[in-house]
């Protein structure tokens, strides 16, 4: 999340103003989620058919892997992700947030109800940390939690929802609690443990179908580069030492390798620049199972020269084609939207956004958006500051570009006996 690389700006300065405004809050208009899912406030996912959405597929079929700008099942049927990403195990709270307002069971209960069919979970590295208790969780509404931290409270997160149909990428947010940072290793993060959990992850989660892979480093930026060669800064090669480790102990997870934040001297968002993957490709020991990752923000987050074009905003198209999207319309490699996110009105910020959910729907890109979460300073969230209701124009605009959890595989969960 979400700041732009600026030349003019000191990275420390900027990753420290990021984090405040990421733990911040801001009020948002609260709508009763009965208006929104019907009277009964929560619909049960085994009910849910919204008419916004595309039409229901077979229930996904094995693993997962790529074949040209789409991922697909064992079965070859196209799989989209539209998802949302619920961040809180990267920061202090070490814990997914809003527990301290409701239960974990029925935050996922409204996601699925939402009609997103997958979770992008931050986490950071310091997460695995003996002493980083959760200390966001109220235990009276969260019985099932006391105790947990750590991996085993991520395992009931994650199992609660795949458990629900959920698809789940672990996205690496940051190496501690603290901030983010531009490359994957730090002065207390070496590459080796870096790539270490990831190992360690990727083996413990291996008969866990629905958990489909690794977003390796969240938002890579200065001083990363791609294609230069140095192994100190090339993120490219990083990515593919992680990769190929990853996929060595489980060969069936997708990895997802986001941009940096400049190219030939052009800078936009940080992880937001693939331009230089077609000259420089990420080479995987299994190509097929490589998913390029960007993650794109509007004027609000910060007032970039596209938003002040003449033509904004017609220009955006062909500045995602430059940077991201290529990659899907050649046939190169699917690409996941991995991050965007702000408020929807009729101001350029609400134009941005609305001419990008129409761009990747237009081109079948998959998406995670930012975020569930009220608590995001600059971008706010689907939640409205109770944790309880719906941002209904943010809802509105993702009912246009969903793909449900497949009826067919909520039959099968119900068989199982899972809770739905």
């Amino acid at each position: 999340m979400k700041f732009p690389w600026c030349k003019e700006k000191n990275a420390r300065h900027a990753a420290q103003a990021r984090d405040r405004l990421l733990r911040s809050r801001r009020a948002l208009a609260a709508v009763p989620l009965a208006g929104v899912l019907g009277l009964g406030g929560f619909v049960s996912a085994t009910a849910l058919s919204s008419p916004h959405s595309t039409p229901a597929s077979s229930a996904v079929a094995g693993p997962l892997h790529t074949d040209g700008a789409n991922i697909v099942d064992a079965s070859g049927k196209t799989v989209t992700l539209t998802g949302v990403n619920w961040f809180g195990l990267e920061t202090s709270t070490f814990a997914p947030d809003g527990l301290w307002a409701r239960n974990y069971d029925s935050m996922l209960d409204q996601i699925v109800a939402s009609g997103f069919n997958a979770i992008r979970l931050p986490y950071s590295n310091a997460l695995f940390g003996p002493g980083n208790a959760p200390n966001g969780i109220n235990y009276t509404l969260n019985p099932g939690l006391k105790g947990l931290k750590g991996l085993a409270l991520m395992d009931k997160i994650v199992d609660a929802a795949t458990s629900r149909g959920l698809m789940v990428i672990l996205d690496d947010h940051r190496p501690d609690q603290n901030a983010q940072s531009c490359l994957p290793y730090t002065s207390t993060l070496s590459e080796q443990q870096w790539i270490a959990d990831w190992v360690m992850l990727a083996r413990h989660y291996r008969d866990n179908p629905r958990v489909i892979g690794a977003d390796l480093h969240n938002e890579p930026c200065s001083p990363a580069t791609w294609g230069s060669g140095n192994p100190q800064t090339d993120w490219r090669l990083m990515a593919e030492k992680a990769g190929d480790a990853v996929l060595k102990a489980n060969p069936h997870w997708l990895i997802f390798v986001e941009g940096i934040d400049n190219y030939q001297g052009q800078s936009t968002w940080w992880g937001g620049d693939l331009a230089a993957a077609k000259p420089y490709p990420v080479q995987l020991s299994e190509p097929d199972h490589l998913v390029y990752e960007a993650h794109d923000y509007g004027p609000d987050v910060y007032n970039q020269s596209w938003f002040q074009a003449k033509d904004f905003p017609r220009n955006l198209p062909a500045f995602w084609d430059k940077n991201w999207a290529y990659l899907a319309e050649q046939k190169i490699a699917p690409v996941l939207l991995g991050e965007f996110g702000g408020s929807v009105g009729n101001d350029a910020e609400g134009q941005w956004q609305r001419t990008l959910v129409r761009f990747i729907k237009d081109h079948h890109i998959s998406y995670t958006y930012w975020c569930w979460n009220p608590n995001s300073g600059d971008t706010g969230g689907i939640l409205t500051n109770n944790w309880q209701t719906v941002n209904t124009a943010k809802l509105d605009l993702l009912h246009s570009y969903q793909s449900p959890i497949p009826q067919a595989l909520r039959n099968q969960l119900a068989t199982a006996g899972h809770r739905s």
